[in-house]
């Protein structure tokens, strides 16, 4: 890889570590919250709490895909052989974040 395409790996890189932050300090917070009684409030923080946690994946997961989705195309062209692994960051990541969502409504709204 050029000095340039490093450069430009290394903020897609940082750019996918830091789409996963706030989606998973607000997942923990969010069980975190569950153990002190969210589901016993009123419906309208429980919805409230499943909005904030529903945009901020969102926008975490778009941003992820888009740098992952970046990345993958240098890799392609600087090394082709080493691009396999990025369908991981792409589609399993955020499916992840669906699955906790999933279990965190239930915990929430049942």
């Amino acid at each position: 890889m050029t000095p340039e395409q490093t450069s430009t790996w290394l903020a897609h890189r940082r750019m996918i570590v830091l789409s996963q932050m706030a989606p998973t300090a607000l997942l923990i917070t969010t069980v975190a919250l569950l153990q002190f009684g969210l589901a016993d409030n009123a419906v309208a923080l429980r919805v409230a709490a499943a909005g904030i946690l529903l945009a901020s994946g969102i926008f975490g997961a778009l941003v992820q895909f888009q740098s992952a989705s970046e990345a993958h195309a240098l890799l392609r062209q600087a090394e082709p052989t080493k691009t396999s692994w990025m369908w991981v960051v792409q589609y399993v990541t955020p499916t992840i974040f669906v699955v906790i969502y999933v279990a965190l409504m239930v915990a929430l709204f049942a």
